[in-house]
């Protein structure tokens, strides 16, 4: 049996990081929360976790420059880092590419949205193993077919 896949949440607004938790939580992976980026490196660095999903506009130590810490850090460069973010301005998502995120989402973001975002950085990372597709998991707890 493949252990569950970890995802680090980082954001400020805690009712923010408790929806995304709870509903990967429910999807089966493990998570882990952060609401700084000073926060997110510590977490990073120790738990090393399959993907990160990280708010840019933090407290402390913003998501940009956690990010870049990150990828210039042999023990997290190789964990894909999703930029999760109200900064929806053209140029952001280049910016964030430019920080080191692999991926960028706009908020508001639908749970189910993120959840398919990360599916495709892991598969695409190699860390996917063989876990079932969201829809297929999904349909299965509420009574769906195979």
């Amino acid at each position: 049996m493949t252990r569950p896949r970890t995802v680090l949440i980082v954001d400020d607004f805690e009712d923010n990081r408790a929806m995304y938790a709870e509903f990967l939580r429910y999807s089966g992976f493990e998570v882990i929360e952060a609401s700084n980026g000073l926060e997110a490196i510590q977490k990073a660095t120790s738990a090393v976790p399959d993907v990160i999903v990280m708010d840019l506009s933090l407290p402390v130590l913003d998501g940009w420059e956690a990010t870049r810490r990150l990828k210039s850090d042999d023990r997290t460069r190789h964990v894909p880092v999703i930029a999760l973010t109200g900064h929806a301005l053209e140029g952001h998502s280049q910016g964030a590419r430019e920080a080191g995120c692999d991926g960028f989402l706009a908020k508001p973001c639908l749970p189910e949205t993120l959840l398919e975002t990360i599916e495709k950085m892991l598969s695409r990372s190699g860390g996917g193993g063989s876990r079932p597709s969201v829809r297929s998991r999904v349909s299965k707890r509420v009574g769906g077919g195979a």
